[in-house]
């Protein structure tokens, strides 16, 4: 994970473990993509070391200060992980709802057998089956985002 920042003087109080924190902040993917933002709505709040966020963006606001901007990159291994092949699968169309249109990118929302919700995105449609992608939409990606700390509590 590289991290573009400016030190933070002694004085200053830092984001630690255990500190709930507000931030603003807008991830890109490594063309640029924009696929998530804060700015505009409300700030996100969450406390650190609580695993509420990707160990990478938990990892990149710890020791920030208050009012610190900065750019965080988190590989694939800080984030959501690496794409697994075996989570895509084939299922034939049959078994999606008669109302979805299966198309390339369609994002799904699906129950497990454990009564767990999961997103899953249709990969490829086929005449009889189509290719439904398990992982999570992010997975295999290097994640930017440039943030801003607005508050330590």
């Amino acid at each position: 994970m590289a991290k573009e920042k400016t030190p933070a003087k002694s004085s200053e109080k830092v984001a630690a473990i255990g500190d709930k924190v507000t931030i603003e902040y807008t991830g890109t993917l490594d063309d640029g993509t924009q696929f998530d933002t804060s700015v505009g709505k409300e700030p996100l709040q969450f406390q650190l070391g609580s695993g509420e966020v990707i160990p990478g963006f938990e990892k990149g606001i710890t020791g920030m200060a208050l009012g610190e901007q900065k750019t965080l990159k988190i590989t694939p291994e800080d984030a959501y992980g690496p794409h697994h092949e075996k989570l895509v699968q084939e299922v034939p169309k049959d078994k999606f709802p008669a109302h979805v249109e299966l198309k390339k990118g369609l994002l799904l929302t699906m129950k497990a057998p454990t009564g767990q919700v999961m997103m899953a995105k249709i990969a490829e449609v086929k005449e009889t089956t189509a290719m439904l992608d398990l992982n999570h939409p992010l997975a295999g990606m290097t994640l930017h985002f440039k943030v801003k700390l607005l508050a330590i509590n």
